[in-house]
C-alpha cells in the first residue's frame, strides 16, 4: 500500500474469506465459522470464529490467542483484496467460485450441514474477506468489521498505522448489491477510506443464496390528503414487503413543514402489511406542502412523496344581508350529501417469539447442545372509532316575533353542533374539528360559514362565529328578507375527525319554519291630528 513500516504492514495476497451458515428467515447463524485461505498464515492472535451476523446483533470483540483455525480449499480461492503489486480481484471469479457446486459441497462438509439441506433455499452463506496484517509487530487475522471494531477499541490507532489495507481494500472487496439479511446495498464510494460506522453496517460482506429471490423490500402505499388549515390531522401510509419482526424491524419517518418524525417498530407478517402514522397540526395559513416518507428495514430503504393542500374554510363568509334584496327567481335546492364516514377500524400487529428447542448432538468431546429454532409469530389488536353529532338551529332572541321554531324572514337563527368521538387508541384519534354550514339561499354553495370551535375533546362543540353585521354581535345568520314561506333548511358537514384508516364526517341538517317576513313587523303610525 506504500505506507507499510517494520512494525506494521499488509502483503499482498495475505488474505482469506470466513464462511458461515445462516438461516434466512431468522437471521440466526446456525453453524460455526470457518476461515478459507491460500495461505499457512503464522497468526500471533485473532478475534475467534464470529461472523458479522453475530457482532450485528451485539457479540463483544473477545482477542483470542488461541492457534488460528484455518482451511486451505481443495479448490485455492480467487483473490479476494486488490493491491498494487498483484491487480484488481475480479468480483465475477469470486462470485463464480462461491457458487460452484463443489466449492458448496466441500463448505457443507466443512460446517457440518447436510449439502440438501444448504442448498434448499432455507439457508444463506455469509462471506467476509479476511485479511492478515502485521500490526504493532505482530501478525493478526481480522475481518473488515473486527478491524472497525479493534479500531474503535483502540481510539483509532489501527487506522492510524493501516489505513488503506484495513478500511478501504479490506471492507470495500465485498459489499451487496442486492439487500439481505438484514444489511443493505452499498450505494455509495467503491474506493477512498471508510468510516468504521459504513464498514460495520454495509461493507466487508457478501451473500451467496439457493433456490429463491432476495427478501422483498418495504413498500409504502401513499395518497394525496386536503387538509384545513390549523387542524391536527392523522396521516397515514401503508407499508408492506417481506417481514418485519423485532429480528428484522422496519421504521418510517414522516418529513414535512421542516419537522422529521419517526414512527419505529412497525411489525408484520409476511403477506400482510401495517399502517404507520404521525399525528401533526397543519399551518395556519393556506398552502401546498409536500411531505417525504421513508422506511428503512428488511435490508432496504423505500421512499415515497405525499402531495398535501391545506385550505383556508374561513374565506367565503355571506356577505351583509340588505333589507331590499330580491331574488324573485328562487328556487327550493335539493340538500347536498358529502362523502360521510362514522365508523373506522385499524389493526395493529404485535409480534411475540414461539420457541422451538433442537437437540443438536455432539462428537466425542462434545455432549451436545439444545438451539432455541424458533420464529416469530404475530397477533393482530384491533382498534375502532365512531363519530355521532347532532346539530340544532334557533331561532334569535333579538326576534320579537319569533315563536319556537317559526320566524319571519329577515331576522337571524343561532345553530349548535355537539360531537362525540369514541375509540379505543385515543392516542390515533382526533376529535371531530371543523364544521362548514352551507345555506338554501345561495343553493348551498358559493357562501358558507365555518363554526367555531367552542371547546376541546371528542365532546367538541361548534357555534357560528359573531356575526360582523350583527348590531348586538350575535353568533347568528340571517336569512334573506325575501325568502319564501316554510321550511328553512341549512346543512352542515361536520368533518375532521381523523383517524390511521382516514377521516370520519357526518351530513348534518336543521329545520325551520318562514312564516311572513320582517317588514310585516313594522307600521306607519298616523299623526297626531294636535
Amino acid at each position: 500500500m506504500g505506507q507499510g513500516t517494520s512494525q506494521n504492514s499488509w502483503s499482498p495476497g495475505n488474505e482469506g474469506v470466513r464462511v458461515t451458515v445462516i438461516r434466512a428467515e431468522s437471521h440466526d447463524p446456525v453453524t460455526r465459522p470457518i476461515d478459507l485461505t491460500n495461505k499457512h498464515p503464522n497468526i500471533a492472535y485473532s478475534f475467534g470464529k464470529v461472523s458479522k451476523m453475530s457482532y450485528t446483533r451485539g457479540s463483544a470483540l473477545m482477542i483470542d490467542t488461541n492457534p488460528y483455525e484455518y482451511v486451505n480449499p481443495a479448490q485455492s480461492l480467487p483473490r479476494i483484496i486488490s493491491s498494487k503489486s498483484l491487480g484488481q480481484a475480479n468480483i465475477e471469479q469470486i462470485k463464480s467460485y462461491f457458487t460452484d457446486e463443489q466449492v458448496v459441497r466441500s463448505i457443507a462438509g466443512l460446517t457440518g450441514m447436510d449439502f440438501d439441506t444448504l442448498v434448499g433455499g432455507e439457508y444463506r452463506l455469509l462471506l467476509e474477506p479476511i485479511s492478515f496484517l502485521k500490526f504493532q509487530g505482530t501478525l493478526i487475522a481480522v475481518t473488515a468489521t473486527e478491524a472497525a471494531l479493534y479500531d474503535e477499541m483502540l481510539s483509532g490507532g489501527l487506522r492510524a498505522v493501516l489505513p488503506t489495507v484495513a478500511f478501504q481494500n479490506l471492507p470495500l472487496s465485498m459489499f451487496l448489491e442486492t439487500p439481505d439479511l438484514g444489511y443493505p446495498a452499498w450505494g455509495g464510494p467503491t474506493s477512498g477510506i471508510r468510516s468504521n460506522s459504513e464498514i460495520k453496517s454495509s461493507l466487508g460482506l457478501g451473500i451467496v443464496r439457493f433456490r429463491d429471490v432476495p427478501p422483498e423490500e418495504p413498500e409504502i402505499t401513499t395518497y394525496d390528503y386536503e387538509y384545513r388549515t390549523n387542524t391536527e390531522v392523522i396521516t397515514a401510509v401503508e407499508v408492506r414487503g417481506g417481514q418485519s419482526d423485532p429480528d428484522h424491524p422496519v421504521s418510517v419517518t414522516f418529513s414535512v413543514g421542516g419537522r422529521s418524525y419517526e414512527v419505529g417498530e412497525v411489525y408484520y407478517p409476511s403477506g400482510d402489511s401495517q399502517l404507520a402514522w404521525i399525528r401533526w397540526t397543519t399551518p395556519e395559513q393556506p398552502q401546498t406542502m409536500t411531505m417525504t416518507v421513508r422506511v428503512r428495514g428488511g435490508g432496504g430503504i423505500s421512499k415515497g412523496t405525499l402531495h398535501i393542500k391545506v385550505v383556508d374554510l374561513d374565506e367565503n363568509p355571506p356577505p351583509d344581508p340588505n333589507a331590499d334584496d330580491r331574488n324573485d327567481g328562487f328556487t327550493r335546492p335539493s340538500v347536498p350529501s358529502n362523502a360521510e364516514v362514522t365508523f373506522a377500524s385499524w389493526g395493529v400487529w404485535r409480534p411475540w417469539w414461539r420457541e422451538y428447542w433442537v437437540w443438536h448432538s455432539g462428537d466425542e468431546d462434545d455432549d451436545g447442545y439444545w438451539c432455541d429454532h424458533g420464529w416469530w409469530e404475530f397477533d393482530l389488536d384491533r382498534y375502532s372509532a365512531s363519530l355521532t353529532a347532532d346539530m340544532r338551529i334557533t331561532t334569535d332572541e333579538k326576534s320579537p316575533t319569533a315563536t319556537g321554531r317559526t320566524m319571519k324572514s329577515g331576522y337571524g337563527f343561532q345553530e349548535k353542533v355537539t360531537t362525540h368521538v369514541s375509540t379505543n387508541q385515543s392516542s390515533a384519534v382526533t376529535s371531530a374539528q371543523n364544521a362548514v354550514t352551507y345555506f338554501p339561499e345561495f343553493q348551498y354553495e358559493r357562501f358558507w360559514r365555518l363554526l367555531e370551535r367552542m371547546n376541546g375533546g371528542y365532546d367538541m362543540t361548534h357555534e357560528f362565529k359573531k356575526n360582523g353585521y350583527s348590531t348586538y354581535e350575535r353568533r347568528t345568520h340571517f336569512t334573506p328578507i325575501w325568502y319564501p314561506d316554510g321550511s328553512y333548511t341549512p346543512y352542515t358537514w361536520l368533518l375532521d375527525c381523523w383517524t390511521p384508516a382516514g377521516m370520519l364526517s357526518m351530513n348534518l341538517t336543521d329545520s325551520i319554519t318562514i312564516d311572513g317576513n320582517l317588514w310585516s313587523d313594522w307600521h306607519i303610525a298616523p299623526q297626531n291630528p294636535e
